[in-house]
């Protein structure tokens, strides 16, 4: 996961920083530190982050050209 697409998936949930830390129990300041490129994430804490993403729909894209990004899973109805 790049900075980049935390911002965005953050941004397609319409949910804070502190929203975020809380669900995937992780440290609001490793979530700025990283979105703001200052800093990686150890392997736990980018599992817990993609865990969180995951169960609220956002699928990662991978670096294909285009770009890194994330899109947001159909909901079933």
């Amino acid at each position: 996961m790049y900075p980049v697409q935390l911002r965005m998936a953050r941004a397609a949930l319409q949910i804070g920083v502190r929203e975020l830390a809380e669900i995937a129990d992780v440290a609001t300041a490793t979530i700025v530190r990283f979105e703001k490129e200052r800093g990686g994430l150890n392997t736990v804490t980018l599992n817990k982050l993609k865990a969180a993403l995951d169960a609220a729909g956002v699928i990662f894209i991978d670096q294909n050209g285009g770009g890194p990004g994330v899109r947001l899973r159909e909901r079933q109805c």
